[in-house]
């Protein structure tokens, strides 16, 4: 267990970590999900021990470890950017770690060729870094600290420089592997699809903040504010202001109201949805889905369909939204505890 206590960190008068307490288990995935300079970074980087947080403390399977230098922890680290051995085959780059703690030969080959095989390096493993393409070499990064068999693994953002189709592979398969290690593991990234895809725990972040923490699925359907609720929205969520909404006796309370892309649809569900005169902006056909821009008063709203849709720009549509599909926020920004988990 990872545990992180009112963790703080300001570097030249800037907040980079404020007040975070976490208790991260084993077994499972725990994302941190935030757009860049939300402070994923950061954090780990105090997590690893490279960095000393300024306030609060960091303590593992019940020991403090505030300040404990990172070459006497048990951590492996993942950098989008990857970092192998130039001089080392892929071979010798995966069985580093191996070979440091002195395991037997035959254990060796057996744990990097299981890596290898996984993470489908087997053809390469007498190549150097540089001769291999930058996915590749990211996947040598994750080979090692597969093998490593660390107590804690972190991972940040480690799959963006891999190709899309085992970018999805891995995705399926990191949280099994890791799901009998033992090891805490820490994944971050800025994508709300990635975040679902993995599934465990989920951080929301903002600023240098932890806006909420939970079950992935729990803080995506009910968010704790609006922040949270932007973090985990992708297309962006949609926002509708109660001095513009229809029927604002639906929502007693509400300042905001707010939705996501695929809540807003071209067909009437029910009786009771809202209706919208929209003018088109935009449309961008991505296969088996289009996103439409919609012009909303002052703002631009975005719907996501099945399919192909063809619209011209300028044209007007009737678009629905259903009122349990919305979104609700107090004047602070907090969500109305009254509303339903929105799927």
């Amino acid at each position: 267990m990872l545990e992180l206590k009112e963790v703080s960190r300001r570097v030249a008068g800037v907040d980079h970590l404020a007040g975070i307490t976490l208790r991260l288990a084993p077994g499972m995935m725990n994302v941190l999900l935030g757009p860049a300079r939300a402070g994923k970074t950061s954090l780990m980087r105090v997590m690893a021990g490279l960095d000393r947080p300024g306030a609060g403390s960091i303590g593992f399977d019940g020991a403090i470890v505030t300040g404990k230098a990172v070459a006497k922890r048990n951590v492996a680290m993942v950098y989008q950017q990857f970092i192998n051995y130039p001089g080392w085959t892929v071979r010798e780059n995966i069985a580093s770690p191996l070979k440091v703690r002195r395991l037997p030969k035959a254990e060796i080959d057996r744990e990097v060729d299981r890596a290898a095989e996984l993470l489908r390096l087997t053809p390469y493993m007498d190549r150097k870094p540089l001769e291999l393409s930058g996915g590749q070499q990211q996947r040598v990064s994750l080979a090692r600290a597969i093998v490593k068999k660390a107590s804690l693994v972190l991972l940040d953002e480690p799959l963006a420089n891999l190709d899309y189709k085992l970018r999805e592979e891995l995705r399926a398969e990191l949280p099994k592997l890791f799901a009998d290690s033992g090891s805490v593991v820490v994944y971050a990234t800025t994508e709300p699809l990635e975040a679902l895809l993995l599934g465990g725990m989920t951080a929301t972040m903002s600023e240098g903040r932890v806006t909420q923490f939970g079950p992935c699925q729990d803080v995506y359907r009910q968010p704790a504010d609006l922040i949270t609720a932007r973090t985990f929205s992708d297309p962006p969520l949609n926002v509708l202001p109660m001095a513009v909404a229809p029927q604002p006796e639906r929502y007693p309370g509400a300042r905001t109201l707010a939705f996501r892309a695929h809540h807003l649809r071209p067909q009437r569900k029910t009786a009771e949805a809202h209706a919208f005169t929209l003018d088109v902006v935009s449309t961008e056909i991505t296969g088996s889905e289009t996103y439409v821009h919609l012009k909303h008063a002052d703002q631009v709203w975005v719907m996501l369909t099945h399919g192909v849709q063809v619209f011209t720009p300028g044209e007007q549509v009737c678009v629905y939204l259903e009122p349990s599909d919305v979104l609700q926020f107090d004047a602070d920004g907090r969500a109305m505890t009254a509303q339903r988990k929105a799927a």
